[in-house]
Formats: structure tokens, sequence, C-alpha cells
């Protein structure tokens, strides 16, 4: 049963491991950047401890309405003071582990939602 429409121009990840994703079938490596309707790229941010307010202002440009932020195999939360400039902005933030963010990436771009997804890599 199909439950939404699929936005034909939107990314997708088919798969995801720890050290990162398939977008639309080319492997990307983490630290990863996607929008929903603009190609992967590379984030600044190469693990939670390095994360800082100017990692999350890189998000800014896209101009999304939400940023699922995976923050590795677990859930880490950043700290409230980092993604301010988001929040001024009215720019919602979600933080799950990374298989939780890239499937819900999934879902809300197929949706047609203005999503980015911000992941670092897998850390112990």
């Amino acid at each position: 049963m199909k439950l939404h429409p699929d936005a034909s121009n939107a990314y997708a990840i088919q798969s995801y491991s720890d050290e990162g994703v398939v977008v639309n079938g080319i492997s990307q490596i983490c630290p990863l950047l996607l929008c929903s309707v603009q190609g992967p790229q590379k984030w600044s941010a190469d693990s939670f401890e390095n994360l800082s307010q100017a990692s999350f202002d890189e998000l800014l440009p896209f101009g999304p309405e939400l940023v699922l932020f995976g923050s590795g195999k677990r859930i880490r939360f950043p700290s409230p003071k980092l993604i301010q400039g988001l929040i001024h902005k009215r720019i919602g933030v979600e933080t799950m582990d990374n298989g939780a963010a890239c499937r819900t990436f999934n879902v809300l771009a197929g949706e047609g939602r203005h999503v980015v997804l911000a992941l670092i890599p897998h850390q112990d």
C-alpha cells in the first residue's frame, strides 16, 4: 500500500553503514549534508566532539524547514547553544542515531518536505 507520494526530484538514501550512505546509487562518506532537493556534500563536523555553532550554521543557506541530525551510532544531543542559529530562523532540529535519521529523511523527502540530513561518522 502506498502511503505517500514520491517526489521524483528528491534525493533518497538506498543504504547506510558505519562509513556513510548510498544516495541515488552513489556512495557517500560521512560527515555528510544532504538536502532533499540538492546533492550531498561534505560537512565540516567530523565528530560529535568537534561540533560547533558554525557547523550547524552551514545548514542555514539550504533554508530547510527541518534538520535531521544523525549523531552517530547512538543518540547524543548537541548543546542548545550550537543550534541557536537554526532555532532563531524557526528551523526545526531533530536528533537521532544515523540509521533513524536516514530512514526519516527518506520518508520526509518522499513527501516533498524541504529537509536537510546532517550526519557525522559512527563512533564508539
